[in-house]
């Protein structure tokens, strides 16, 4: 198969072109046979995204319900700022398992701000919508190598980090996978301990939940880790007003988070009614049933 002209010339969104993306895929893959990283935990961070050049926004498609005649606004723009430092176990003072990206201490790091305005304005003339007042962005398809479709594999690590400074308001992580049904997402709530201060947090991956247009789904299935194609934040608490979220990096790790993110801070009411007993009619009477945790009877 020959690459077509579109291919070859210099990739959009932010990306390199064809060749140079199959180039750099060929030296991972290479890198990762050479020092047979598969038989061993990663200790280094897996960046999905790092906001440290002009041309970083440009590698996410920005998501508003303006595109459907809504009336929100949203913008991701690049902040010049300190420089990204990526480390691993062990350096220095810090001997925590997994590794981490941090900006020299005391300064802001680089960065994209991610701003604008909520309005739940219905669009006129557009009575087929019934609800708005919502904004996001995603990291855009990698696109194609001479190796298939570039897509990232996230199963050696086991915690995805965001490097933030939040406004306090309900903002969602989005995964997207190669998944059967193409609209099926897997969010979590993104975690904000310190609004309006630069904070790393950490969401294990097992704790997202997988959803279809914002409703949790059954079955719940694990989110397929080996073939992943976008990550983003959104915003769908339909709050009127202005937001700003400031992201410096997104990556994968296996440094556990500083505070456990238990399935009630998804961001989702998972909780289930419980089941009622199927009655046993007279066994009801003759036989009391067993509460939890105690031993079998045997009657004789």
């Amino acid at each position: 198969m020959f690459a077509t002209p579109a291919l070859r010339s210099a990739g959009s969104g932010g990306y390199p072109g064809f060749f140079r993306r199959s180039m750099e895929e060929l030296r991972r893959q290479a890198k990762f046979a050479v020092k047979m990283e598969g038989l061993h935990i990663p200790i280094k961070p897996f960046p999905l995204i790092k906001f440290e050049e002009n041309l970083s926004p440009e590698r996410c498609k920005i998501m508003c319900d303006s595109d459907v005649g809504g009336f929100s606004k949203a913008s991701l723009s690049y902040v010049d700022g300190a420089a990204h430092i990526e480390r691993t176990a062990g350096e220095g003072s810090d001997m925590k398992k997994g590794g981490v990206i941090v900006s020299e201490e005391g300064k802001e790091p680089s960065h994209a701000v991610f701003q604008g305005s909520i309005s739940t304005e219905l669009p006129p003339n557009r009575p087929q919508i019934q609800r708005s007042g919502y904004a996001g962005f995603r990291t855009r398809d990698r696109g194609m190598s001479l190796f298939g479709k570039l897509l990232w594999d996230l199963s050696p690590y086991s915690y995805l980090a965001l490097r933030i400074k939040s406004d306090g308001r309900k903002y969602f992580v989005n995964f997207q996978t190669e998944s059967i049904v193409p609209t099926d997402l897997h969010q979590h709530l993104l975690p904000s301990h310190s609004p309006g201060e630069w904070e790393t947090v950490t969401i294990p991956f097992s704790a997202f939940v997988r959803t279809n247009y914002g409703q949790v789904v059954e079955p719940q299935k694990e989110m397929m880790s080996t073939k992943v194609r976008s990550v983003g934040i959104s915003l769908i608490d339909r709050v009127p007003g202005p937001f700003e979220l400031k992201i410096a990096d997104i990556y994968a790790t296996n440094r556990p988070p500083e505070r456990k993110a238990g399935l009630e801070e998804t961001g989702f009411d998972l909780s289930m009614e419980p089941e009622e007993e199927e009655s046993r009619g007279m066994m009801d009477e003759i036989e009391p049933r067993k509460k939890k945790g105690e031993p079998e009877r045997i009657l004789i």
